[in-house]
């Protein structure tokens, strides 16, 4: 599971934000050799699970999701009241399979618990 906050978890994340990441950063992970099984999109964060294919480049994985997501979302005006900006860093943990139901259960919990920008999954 991959997991990163807006800079100073400033609620930045809106509806059309929200809508615009699931798009985005779908595309962008299958084009790193990555799938996306769930993702959760809140006003100050992101989960995502991950299926990683061999030889995956994490950091640049990493990078292309969070990097040109918010140079892309801003550019297009998506993100209109301020622009969005990641924190620095972010939480990568591996998940064995037979946890993987309960890691997509709480990617959704964490969508319906703290935001209106829920992203289902697949």
């Amino acid at each position: 599971m991959l997991t990163w906050t807006t800079h100073d978890r400033e609620r930045l994340i809106d509806v059309d934000g929200a809508a615009f990441l699931s798009r985005f950063l779908r595309v962008t992970a299958k084009r790193h050799g990555a799938e996306v099984l769930a993702m959760g999109v809140v006003a100050d964060q992101l989960h995502l699970v991950l299926h990683l294919h061999q030889a995956v480049d994490v950091p640049r994985l990493v990078q292309g999701l969070k990097g040109a997501s918010a140079r892309v979302g801003n550019r297009d005006g998506v993100f209109q009241k301020r622009k969005l900006r990641w924190a620095q860093g972010y939480d990568l943990r591996s998940i064995s399979p037979g946890q993987l139901h309960r890691a997509i259960r709480y990617v959704q919990t964490q969508v319906r618990q703290y935001s209106q920008c829920a992203v289902p999954t697949k």
